[in-house]
C-alpha cells in the first residue's frame, strides 16, 4: 500500500527545502514545478495552447516560453491567470496521475507530491495527507524580496496572488515550521518520516 503525501508552503516559504530533506530520505517526489515547465516545452500541445490564448509574443527567439513576459500579463489580471491554469492544470494532472501510478507499481511505499497551489486546485482530496511548510508574513517577505531581489511592494503582491500560510496551515494535517534553521527544519521531517515508519 502506498501513501501519497502532498507537501504544499507558498512562495520563499521553503518548500523545495523540504523536499530535498525528503530525497535524501530517498523518498521519491513528483515535482509539480518541473512538470509545469516541462508540458511547455517546444513542440508541445501545452505551449501552442498558450500561443494560442497570450499571443505569439509570449515565444522568444528560440521557439520557448517568454516566462518573463507571460508573467507580467497574468500577475496583473487574475481573469488571464485563471486561463493559463485552466490550459495548463489538465496537462499537469495528467502527467502527475501517470507518475503517481508508475511509482505504486514499483511499490514505494511513500510518495510525495510537491504542489505550490494544492489548497488553490483542490488538489486534496486525490491525497492521504497534507503537509504544509510554513513561515510568518514577515519572514516570508523578507525571503521573497532577498531571493528575487524586488520591492516590498512586489514581494507583497506575489504573496497576494496565493492563499496566505494561515490559511493552509489550519487546513493542513501536518504543519513544518520553517522559521528556524535548516537543521531545525530537517529534524521535524525525520520525526515526521520515523513515526510513519515509511522504512
Amino acid at each position: 500500500m502506498t501513501y501519497v503525501l502532498g507537501l504544499t508552503g507558498g512562495i520563499a516559504s521553503g518548500k523545495s527545502t523540504v523536499s530535498q530533506i525528503f530525497k535524501q530520505l530517498d523518498v521519491p517526489i513528483i515535482d509539480t514545478d518541473q512538470i509545469a515547465r516541462e508540458v511547455v516545452l517546444p513542440g508541445t500541445k501545452g505551449l501552442e495552447l498558450i500561443k494560442d490564448a497570450f499571443g505569439q509574443n509570449i515565444i522568444d527567439q528560440n521557439g520557448q516560453l517568454d516566462r518573463k513576459t507571460l508573467g507580467s500579463i497574468i500577475f496583473q489580471d487574475q481573469k488571464k491567470r485563471e486561463q493559463l491554469n485552466g490550459i495548463l492544470h489538465p496537462l499537469i494532472l495528467n502527467r502527475i496521475s501517470y507518475l503517481t501510478d508508475e511509482l505504486k507499481r514499483d511499490g514505494h511505499p511513500l510518495i510525495v507530491l510537491d504542489i505550490p497551489l494544492l489548497y488553490e486546485i483542490n488538489f486534496e482530496k486525490e491525497l492521504d495527507s497534507v503537509m504544509v511548510v510554513y513561515v510568518s508574513e514577515e519572514t516570508q517577505l523578507e525571503r521573497l524580496m532577498n531571493r528575487d531581489e524586488i520591492e516590498e511592494k512586489e514581494a507583497r503582491r506575489k504573496i497576494e496572488t496565493q492563499m496566505s500560510l494561515d490559511q493552509k496551515a489550519i487546513k493542513a494535517d501536518y504543519v513544518i515550521n520553517n522559521n528556524g534553521s535548516l537543521e531545525e527544519t530537517t529534524e521535524q521531517v525525520k520525526q515526521w518520516y520515523g513515526q510513519h515508519a515509511y522504512q
